[in-house]
């Protein structure tokens, strides 16, 4: 119980909100408050909720706790029982649908202690922080949508670039995620962590959602399903999904996208999106088909000079070169199949997929080439094709409930990936071109076992192979191969429940891989010097000790004590002599999170969440540099959120913080801190049609989606600036207002 005591300290976190922001916010955290510390309201909250109870012959032997569903409010998945660490959890769509999205990839912003954020046009993947991880556009965190991975490894722009822009999140059911390298599944990129998400299989009515805003923002989102067959014809996923009467099932959407942003220089951004879904069975024998199609352009503006914003000699939403932005596309031909009884389980996922990049940036603006000006282009010409397979035994190990799962993970990168020096977007000069056919194949067996009624342990074993082939086109001595290999033990004990609280321990050993051009290039294809190589694979170890309660009734409380060492850090070089990401030394990190949801009534919930973390270099002084401080690595993030759903009404209001976090080494520049409030207010007024209006940074705070200390020239004339700072400003107040018609 002392655990819960020093949230009645909350508004700690918001000490930086200005005044004026806090009137909204204040009667949340008020009530929020009074529940927690005098339990009053919990009395009569308890007496409001019911408990559901579903459970097959699979779950029961594994010792799998059932879902909850708390009457007239969402379903929750992250009770006492679901999870195998305090920090990990389930986000459902209701939590989706509750709040607004900035863009499709702050759906990861349900996740606790994650920060979603963009330094360049809304075409272009988002930046990502997490347990002070400066994650750059996906290093070090694993992101699958319906199994089939995002992260795209030796990538033109990033290491992991994981593009979530082909994302519908009204297609969403839940996003499974989890923090650390704590289970066998997880292989590439999920040092730090990793989120699944799955898409519904059916959708309760077709719809038609038509949206307009502020910046010439319009959204057109159609969907549907329908049976194939006259037998069962009950559209609703989830019954679907367990009823006896499962029947081949069609879903398709199509998602356009146009809008220009608060930019000086319009963005001009344009979004097709599709997805065509054939499945049958239920969730214990069935299988899916899908097919994906996306593309996008777009311009973009890059992060400028913060020294310019602050003289007002250039606007805070302007760009010093309106050539910048992107092009890209997407499809994906994707299916699984899986079957389950008393003896275990059997599931099955390949993919193939087609992917292009075309990305158009300038960091340093005349710097390097004051003549033409600094930008670069990024070019990718991507195949890849995958498979994943996972069979489980159910068992009885001395005679307690046991399952062991042994699986193969494998696939087959080829890549076209180019880096050329342009000038409006016209290239002049190659700076590297290469053919690089990359493969990885994972190896893993894990074993869950329930010794006794309050202990369980949860043992695997995973090792990960690589290997490069690099053909360099404009850099013949480039060319050769690599390989690599990593074994990764991984533990997992989980204690209880005593009193409605269970306690876990977690540790585990993960790794990401790194770009091939960095691991084979023996000559640096900016300056000619010869190239110090970097392995094909650098490992990780987290432990975590944690712990998730129910001991307040109305109140699930998580709270992680956790340390995540690396052997290596990738960090983003913004300067067109490579623009993409490089190695530094090893680093060290341990943090605490705090999660709460709270229910207050049938109608009424509130989440707060909490993250704390300290993030040094390993070695005082490393990478030529003085200081020990991780740059970008964020040390504090808070969110404060309530969700409403009463008759026609329903809606929700969160509150977001990241504190200030240094941008050097040494911690001379310092990044300053954000706080962003956004609502969401939603009507039903006949069974066909509801409205909503999302209102984005309501109070209109000014702030920054990303800041980084580098060198830059600003003119053809002007002389270098040392050292100086350029920003990716947030964006201002919003309104987005959606016409939601169903059929």
């Amino acid at each position: 119980m002392a655990i819960f005591f020093p949230i009645c300290k909350i508004n700690n976190i918001f000490v930086l909100l200005s005044k004026y922001e806090l009137i909204l916010v204040k009667f949340s955290i008020t009530v929020l408050l009074t529940v927690m510390c005098l339990n009053v309201i919990l009395v009569e909250a308890a007496t409001e909720q019911t408990a559901t109870v579903k459970e097959d012959s699979l779950a029961l032997a594994i010792n799998t706790q059932p879902d909850v569903l708390i009457e007239a409010t969402r379903l929750y998945d992250n009770a006492v029982g679901t999870s195998n660490a305090a920090s990990q959890g389930v986000v459902r769509s209701e939590d989706l649908q509750s709040l607004p999205l900035l863009r499709p990839g702050d759906t990861l912003d349900t996740v606790p202690g994650m920060v979603v954020t963009q330094h360049s046009g809304d075409g272009k993947a988002n930046q990502y922080f997490l347990r002070g991880y400066n994650l750059d556009h996906g290093t070090d965190f694993a992101t699958l949508v319906d199994g089939v991975p995002v992260n795209m490894p030796t990538n033109a722009h990033g290491q992991g670039y994981a593009d979530l822009n082909f994302l519908i999140p009204e297609l969403v059911q839940r996003i499974n995620y989890s923090k650390g390298p704590y289970f066998a599944g997880d292989g590439d990129f999920a040092s730090a962590g990793s989120a699944k998400f799955q898409y519904r299989n059916s959708l309760d009515d077709d719809l038609a959602d038509i949206t307009v805003g502020s910046f010439g923002y319009q959204r057109a989102l159609f969907a549907g399903s329908t049976p194939l067959t006259s037998q069962g014809g009950d559209k609703n996923s989830s019954n679907a999904a367990t009823s006896g009467d499962a029947t081949p099932m069609l879903l398709g959407a199509v998602d356009l996208l146009r809008e220009n942003g608060p930019w000086t220089e319009p963005e001009g951004l344009h979004r097709f999106n599709s997805l065509l879904r054939l499945s049958d069975g239920t969730s214990a024998n069935g299988w899916s088909v899908d097919g994906v199609y996306y593309e996008a352009s777009w311009r973009s503006t890059d992060q400028i000079p913060l020294q310019l914003i602050q003289s007002g000699q250039l606007g805070t939403y302007s760009s010093l070169d309106p050539s910048d932005g992107g092009d890209t596309q997407r499809a994906i031909l994707s299916g699984e199949w899986h079957n389950e009884d008393e003896q275990g389980y059997l599931k099955a996922s390949a993919f193939v997929q087609h992917y292009q990049l075309q990305l158009w940036s300038n960091f340093t603006f005349f710097e390097l080439r004051p003549a033409t000006g600094d930008q670069f282009e990024q070019v990718e010409n991507r195949n890849i094709i995958g498979a994943q397979a996972a069979k489980g035994w159910v068992q009885s190990l001395s005679g307690h409930n046991s399952i062991t799962e042994a699986g193969l993970q494998i696939r087959n990168d080829a890549i076209h990936v180019s880096l050329l020096n342009t000038q409006n977007r016209a290239p002049f000069g190659t700076v590297s071109d290469d053919l690089v056919n990359e493969t990885t194949a994972g190896l893993y067996v894990q074993n869950d076992t329930t010794w006794n009624d309050w202990f369980r342990s949860i043992a695997g074993l995973r090792e990960d192979g690589i290997f490069m082939d690099m053909t360099a086109l404009a850099i013949p001595q480039n060319s050769g191969n690599a390989s690599g290999s990593i074994l990764a033990p991984k533990l997992s004990l989980i204690f209880g429940p005593w009193y409605k609280t269970e306690y876990f321990f977690n540790a585990g050993k993960g790794f990401h891989s790194n770009d091939a051009r960095g691991v084979i290039g023996k000559i640096d294809s900016t300056t000619g010097a010869a190239a110090s190589p970097v392995p094909a694979l650098v490992g990780s170890f987290g432990e975590e000790i944690g712990v998730r309660t129910e001991a307040i009734s109305g109140l699930q409380s998580s709270m992680a004590l956790w340390s995540l060492n690396s052997d290596s850090e990738l960090v983003y070089s913004a300067d067109s002599g490579n623009g993409s990401t490089s190695p530094n030394g090893a680093s060290k990190r341990y943090g605490l999170e705090w999660d709460n949801h709270l229910i207050v009534s049938s109608w009424l919930s509130f989440d707060a969440n909490m993250a704390w973390t300290h993030a040094r270099y390993s070695t005082m002084n490393d990478n030529g540099s003085t200081g020990n401080l991780i740059p970008n690595a964020v040390n504090k993030v808070g969110l404060i959120a309530a969700t409403m759903h009463h008759g026609e009404w329903s809606g929700g209001v969160d509150t977001r913080y990241i504190s200030e976090y240094p941008l050097t080494q040494d911690g001379s520049l310092m990044a300053p801190s954000a706080s962003v409030t956004n609502l969401r207010v939603q009507r039903i007024f006949t069974s066909e049609l509801s409205i909503q209006m999302d209102v984005l940074n309501l109070f209109n705070r000014q702030y920054y989606d990303i800041a980084y200390a580098q060198d830059y020239q600003v003119t053809p004339t002007s002389s270098v600036v040392p050292s100086g700072v350029t920003v990716h400003p947030g964006e201002p107040l919003q309104f987005r207002v959606t016409a939601k018609f169903t059929f």
